[in-house]
């Protein structure tokens, strides 16, 4: 079969089928991924031609891929059960608190902010593993927790841990290749310097689209789990979180300037989380008015997962200073640091008997899976563990028991995961190597579909194969090795500068992250909340589309300038469509969430809180003023 159309669109059939299932149906992910790799399965043997031997090979690799998530997971999992037994979430909770008892500030300051520290010393989904269960230990819903930890999987992610989307992925894309070679003698340029150029690029479009990331964060934390659904709410805190956002991404260009693409998430971060944390503390751009959630008694069921750090009866009873409570995670951003910056530490953790290598699986030359134990986050955040037990003075029966949960609560994501990373590994490894019909890969194939139906405008879609490449693969890095050259053939096939479409691509494969599914698996694990990934998918797919709908406009800018043509035409329809969207909400008086209504009229336990407290002991919720501060919100 030679028909690029039917191709494409076979070759799409798996991510479709998953969708649907997902967004569309709410199947849960442990439900849906099985069916979406049968259904990748018959599409490799019946039209690409896999053999299969070749098949069976990449399942066994995505297995061996999706133990090393759960490996995170689980470290995740135990420090925040190591945390909550020694009582050093009570006290973090109460710090936040004391900065401010919003919950939109809250989650500025460690979403995005904190977020991207983790994301650029470790990256690979770790940022989420870190943000949800912290937030949930703060009092937010679970999903909720979740939806944070994810939307703020894209600004940072093109330079997460320590640049690997853009020295690896991008590097390994495009290394080699003769008409890359040949751009490179034009340009006066080896491929560390070309690299540079590219990843300023990509800071200056995730900088500009990411400024709104913040703000957007917490018009969904207000629109979705409100008592009022009121995205409003959300844009009353605009000062402050542009405010924070610029505080992290000009650094962040900065950084990217004049040091390269290695440390701009990581030190645009930490910036970023003193500058806002300092000022924070001495009530800058602070809202007059507090937000908070509906009261507990009156959530609905599918906001809350199986995990309730802040119920467990056995947590110290001593108090404990604010600086010994964030030990673990100070530990934890050191550790990583150090282990991905440090040469002969990073050497020594990723070469050698530190490394258990699978290769040529089952006899299929190129198919292979390293498993980095030491390297990995999941063994960090044990270490750290093993620190806090001395630290936190804790007791045989609180480790024991932090590790009996955490065991326990990581069987609930290893179905969905020990399906879609086999399903994301016959997807990438279905070209030629692996197949009869000499057909590119299924990734490459739908790439190719989508750029002769673009030609000219492809810049504007560009970004879309990127949020595709991140959401089968799960990563940012990942998308960039198999689409890089790709985006740089497609570019100058149409004339234009392909460093800019390539650092487009990098720009979508970090917003795909937000809807990756293993990503959101992997997250909702760390605080319980397992068969509600496509609920998850319908809320992050918004600034997913945000996100690559502008990188396409700008790119399209960039490339053609401004004038008449469709570059600004594109751009002015997409501003005039956030200013419109903006003033909608503002005009909005939003209405009673449907869902805390059916709860508040639930019988039995919906009236009582977990803590088994009556629901007319309501929580502050919606705007209020802030008690702690005088009427002019100082």
């Amino acid at each position: 079969m030679d028909n690029l159309a039917v191709l494409s669109l076979l070759a799409l059939l798996p991510i479709l089928v998953v969708g649907v299932l997902l967004a569309g149906l709410r199947w849960p992910a442990k439900r849906a991924m099985p069916v979406g790799f049968v259904v990748v399965v018959l599409v490799a043997l019946l039209v690409w031609g896999m053999s299969p031997t070749a098949i069976a090979a990449s399942a066994i690799q995505g297995l061996l891929v999706a133990l090393t998530l759960l490996y995170i997971v689980f470290g995740a999992l135990l420090l925040l059960e190591t945390l909550t037994k020694s009582g050093a979430m009570a006290t973090i909770r109460a710090g936040f608190t004391s900065i401010s008892p919003d919950r939109r500030v809250q989650a500025i300051i460690v979403g995005w902010l904190f977020g991207s520290f983790i994301e650029g010393a470790s990256g690979f989904g770790t940022p989420a593993a870190v943000v949800a269960p912290l937030m949930l230990a703060l009092g937010f819903p679970a999903m909720a927790a979740v939806m944070v930890g994810l939307i703020i999987q894209s600004t940072p992610v093109s330079f997460g841990a320590v640049g690997t989307p853009i020295l690896v992925g991008v590097n390994g894309g495009l290394s080699g290749a003769g008409p890359v070679e040949e751009r490179l003698s034009v340009l006066g340029l080896d491929m560390p310097a070309y690299l540079e150029v590219i990843g300023l690029r990509v800071s200056l479009l995730h900088a500009t689209i990411g400024t709104l990331i913040p703000l957007i964060l917490a018009c969904m934390l207000t629109g979705f789990f409100g008592e009022r659904k009121r995205f409003a709410d959300g844009l009353a805190i605009a000062p402050f979180a542009l405010f924070a956002a610029f505080s992290m991404t000009v650094p962040y260009v900065l950084v990217a300037w004049l040091l390269g693409p290695e440390f701009p998430s990581l030190l645009g971060g930490l910036i970023g989380l003193a500058i806002v944390m300092f000022a924070s503390s001495r009530g800058f751009l602070m809202p007059k008015k507090t937000w908070d959630f509906p009261a507990r008694a009156h959530w609905p069921r599918h906001w809350m997962g199986t995990i309730s750090p802040e119920d467990e009866a056995d947590v110290a009873e001593r108090r404990m200073s604010i600086w010994l409570a964030w030990t673990p995670y100070v530990v934890v951003a050191v550790l990583l640091v150090m282990t991905r910056t440090i040469d002969p530490i990073t050497t020594f953790l990723t070469s050698g008997w530190r490394v258990l290598a699978v290769t040529d699986i089952l006899g299929v030359t190129g198919v292979s899976q390293g498993l980095q134990y030491l390297y990995l986050p999941g063994f960090v955040f044990i270490a750290t563990c093993l620190v806090t037990y001395g630290l936190h003075w804790m007791n045989g029966r609180q480790i024991s028991s932090s590790w009996k949960v955490a065991s326990s609560q990581l069987a609930g994501a290893a179905v969905a995961l020990l399906f879609a990373l086999p399903l994301v590994r016959v997807f990438i490894n279905s070209g030629e190597q692996f197949n009869d019909s000499g057909l590119a890969s299924m990734p490459l194939t739908l790439a190719e579909g989508a750029a002769a139906l673009a030609g000219d405008a492809w810049p504007a879609f560009a970004p879309w194969i990127g949020a595709l490449g991140a959401f089968v693969a799960g990563s940012n890095t990942v998308s960039n090795l198999m689409f890089s050259l790709f985006q740089f053939s497609t570019a100058e096939q149409i004339g234009v500068v392909p460093e800019t479409v390539v650092a487009t691509q990098a720009v979508g494969g970090a917003a795909g992250n937000m809807i990756t599914v293993h990503n959101i698996v992997a997250a909702s694990a760390t605080v319980g909340l397992v068969g509600r990934e496509g609920d998850l998918i319908r809320k992050t797919i918004l600034p997913t589309i945000y996100y690559c709908l502008m990188a396409g406009g700008l790119s399209l800018v960039a490339i053609y300038g401004f004038g008449a043509n469709l570059s600004t035409l594109w751009l002015a329809l997409l501003l005039a469509a956030l200013v419109g969207l903006i003033l909608a909400m503002r005009r909005s008086s939003g209405k009673p969430n449907s869902e805390l209504a059916d709860v508040a009229a639930g019988p039995g336990s919906a009236g009582l809180t977990r803590g088994g407290a009556p629901a007319d002991g309501r929580e502050r919720t919606d705007m209020i003023p802030d008690p702690g501060k005088t009427p002019d919100g100082r």
